[in-house]
């Protein structure tokens, strides 16, 4: 049985656990680094964008994950099937990153000779500012993207792992909101419509075991006239009181039980297909690009692979109604972790 949070409230009992395991439709959880119970090495912090259009993607992120730090970002040109990507990895970061403690509020940004990071929050959305300088052969990558704010529902899960009790994730995924702004890779501009072009914000706090295999789908468009999206995924910790598996539709969440990813591992090209144990989601994702992992520092692997798409197929939302879906553009990845 899965348990809906509906009021504020703190993420930890006295003890350092997860209080009141479960998911939400919107940031109810409060969360402060201070309070995690686990070994200080073992917390991990971040902030992922991806924001889509038909022709074009961009992400960045920029993560705390304790004895390391990382910002990346990635440019992906879904015409011609091909990705440009410069990440930097740091040490011994522990918090001074100074991610925010909740997604509602609060910046972060990271600078130096080659890498400028600005994600800012306000009333009027989110605010995307990377530079790279000698970010590939052409030249450097200037992104500058406000992603809107709408009141929407969005997907927030607490989970712990099960034997592990200080160990835990919190977890916000938000899909749909509009994009407008460019990306510029050497002399190439890159525009992003509202009308086409939509973010999804991943914001992950938590305190993780080492290894660890996830998978995670995400989708944003449009389908029947109004915003569409999904988040789908599993993989690791205790899900028995809240999996990740949401839909939106026109600003409100439709909740999913459990959602299963059949791929094929020798070659993630071929079609993914996904099903879900309440036949409420079933879809085809045929694949255009895939986005490879390849971080291996000996005890620090990020090994896997990002495969974005165009998803079809059809969903059933929380009223019966079936909503037939075509050409929706997004992602599908299978990662392992050791960190």
């Amino acid at each position: 049985m899965q348990n809906e949070i509906k009021e504020k409230q703190p993420l930890f009992d006295a003890s350092g656990h997860l209080a009141n395991p479960g998911y939400a439709k919107r940031m109810l959880f409060e969360y402060a680094r201070k309070d995690v119970k686990a070994s200080g090495w073992r917390i991990k912090e971040w902030d992922y964008y991806a924001v889509l259009n038909d022709d074009f993607g961009f992400s960045c992120t920029i993560a705390d994950l304790s004895y390391s730090s990382l910002v990346s970002a990635n440019f992906i040109d879904f015409k011609t099937g091909t990705y440009l990507t410069k990440s930097k990895i740091g040490w011994f970061t522990f918090g001074k990153m100074g991610l925010p403690s909740t997604s509602e509020t609060g910046n972060v940004g990271y600078h130096d000779k080659v890498f400028d990071f600005d994600f800012h929050r306000d009333e009027a959305g989110r605010r995307l500012r990377v530079q790279i300088r000698g970010f590939c052969a052409q030249g450097d990558l200037a992104a500058d993207i406000q992603l809107e704010a709408p009141d929407d529902d969005s997907m927030v899960i607490a989970t712990p792992w099960p034997t592990l009790k200080p160990r835990f994730y919190l977890n916000q995924k938000i899909n749909c909101m509009p994009a407008t702004g460019t990306v510029k890779v050497g002399d190439r501009i890159c525009t992003f419509d509202p009308a086409s072009s939509f973010g999804v914000l991943d914001w992950g706090r938590g305190a993780w075991t080492y290894k660890n295999t996830w998978y995670w789908g995400s989708a944003s468009g449009m389908a029947a006239g109004s915003r569409f999206g999904f988040n789908i995924g599993y993989g690791f910790g205790d899900t028995s009181k809240a999996s990740e598996n949401m839909m939106f539709f026109d600003g409100k969440a439709h909740k999913l039980d459990q959602v299963t990813f059949h791929l094929d591992d020798t070659d993630v090209m071929k079609p993914w297909t996904f099903t879900s144990n309440d036949g409420r989601f079933e879809m085809t994702m045929t694949p255009l690009v895939d986005r490879q992992d390849e971080i291996n520092f000996g005890i620090i692997k990020n090994l896997g692979h990002q495969v974005f798409g165009r998803f079809a197929g059809w969903v059933v939302l929380d009223d019966g109604s079936r909503l037939e879906i075509k050409d929706l553009l997004g992602f599908a990845e299978k990662i392992t972790n050791h960190y």
